[in-house]
């Protein structure tokens, strides 16, 4: 069995537009819809990395970055965030635990490399 990668976006479309290129490529994928499902999916899931969209209802992407950062049973747990918006980048880039982004719209192979980058162990 792939790794485990729990899509977090609020767009139906984004959530299979990522979905099928990972589940292709061998990885185990689940999706959540809104910012205040994230910990209770987490939790259940054990996922081994979260695409993690910026405006989301409820919850917006970076409060669930600082929170999941602040949790001993989620810190380390490594994130892409998912972003049509530019600017994302900067609020994002303090979290150790976010590995990259990616823009939207995305190239899907440059989507799985990013993610297959994200899961290497930190050396």
């Amino acid at each position: 069995m792939g790794e485990k990668i729990l899509v977090v976006d609020d767009d139906l479309e984004i959530q299979l537009a990522l979905k099928g290129p990972l589940e292709a490529a061998g990885y185990v994928v689940d999706l959540c819809d809104n910012g205040k499902a994230v910990a209770e999916a987490v939790k259940n899931f054990k996922p081994d990395l979260l695409l993690l969209d910026v405006m989301l209802p409820g919850v917006d992407g970076l409060t669930l970055a600082m929170r999941l950062a602040e949790d001993d049973a989620t810190c380390r747990l490594p994130i892409l965030v998912v972003s049509g918006l530019d600017t994302s980048e900067a609020l994002f880039s303090t979290l150790p635990q976010v590995k990259g982004f990616i823009t939207k719209p995305f190239d899907t192979q440059a989507l799985v490399e990013k993610v297959r980058l994200a899961l290497l162990p930190a050396v």
